[in-house]
């Protein structure tokens, strides 16, 4: 199952959807067309009697490096059959609420996702990670969300609820990211394990799932994110769509999708993080 493009793989297996980011040769960038599949493919695998839980994972030696930007940074035209541009701030929030829509159906399914972790997880990879259940991990995992140094804000937002205010400030404020292994440290993942014991830990924990009654796993899954939205994580995805909006206002959003326009997202990316050095974080 999958759309004409295979940005997106699916296998069934003992009980356990197996959905498989495949664009490796961009690193799993989030596409429009990916996000929309990958929304299409989670309900039907929560709609599917034999499935007890979903694993997210990713072809190529990354997970997911970030939003596909040169899709993303290129203006919508105005007036196009009527539909918005993103020229105004209400345009490009509406437009980060849709996109957002599509994610948080790692959240609002009844079935409980595992998110196998490996290379880079940043920016929109996150976005995707820290939505689901479960987040494991290899040691060499990177996460980290670096657009935050100069493109926006991030418009989705687990992070506080993970790690707490001071980690979520000390990761976000400044772009850094951290390892695996000192994810797990903190919380921002369940576990890390090296890579070669990856695919055999998550295997393990989705078999494990298999085994109790789907319709158990959805209760105990929306209990507590019952309890996240109590705790105010629904209103916090909402603002922080609308707050990516207003961070696209800033200066140095310009002045990265300009170097984009003229030198090329290479360039752009290079002269973003090239002042902060080493910018992994180490506990």
């Amino acid at each position: 199952m999958g759309n004409g493009e295979d940005v997106l793989l699916y296998e069934l297996q003992d009980g356990t959807a197996w959905i498989t980011l495949n664009r490796p040769e961009k690193r799993n960038a989030l596409s429009e067309p990916l996000q929309e599949e990958l929304c299409r493919m989670l309900w039907e695998a929560d709609e599917d009697n034999r499935v007890h839980s979903v694993v997210l994972k990713a072809a190529g030696p990354d997970f997911c490096s970030g939003y596909d930007l040169q899709k993303y940074d290129q203006p919508v035209p105005d007036q196009v059959n009527y539909k918005r541009g993103r020229a105004k701030f209400d345009d490009d929030s509406w437009h980060q609420e849709r996109a957002q829509r599509l994610r948080m159906a790692l959240f609002d399914m009844h079935k409980p996702v595992i998110a196998q972790v490996h290379g880079r997880c940043l920016a929109g990879g996150t976005d995707l990670a820290l939505l689901c259940d479960i987040v494991i991990c290899s040691d060499d995992a990177i996460f980290g969300f670096p657009p935050a140094r100069s493109q926006g804000s991030l418009p989705s937002h687990m992070w506080l609820y993970l790690v707490g205010p001071q980690w979520a400030k000390r990761l976000l404020l400044t772009g850094d990211s951290i390892r695996g292994e000192d994810a797990a440290k903190i919380g921002l993942v369940l576990k890390s394990v090296p890579v070669e014991n990856l695919q055999s830990e998550v295997s393990a924990l989705a078999n494990r799932l298999a085994l109790v009654d789907a319709d158990l796993l959805s209760a105990n899954k929306r209990i507590v994110n019952i309890g996240l939205e109590l705790m105010g994580a629904r209103t916090i995805q909402r603002m922080a769509a609308e707050m990516d909006a207003r961070g696209h206002l800033a200066p140095s959003r310009d002045e990265f999708n300009e170097t984009v326009r003229v030198k090329g997202l290479k360039q752009a990316v290079r002269q973003r993080d090239e002042p902060f050095g080493d910018s992994v974080v180490k506990l």
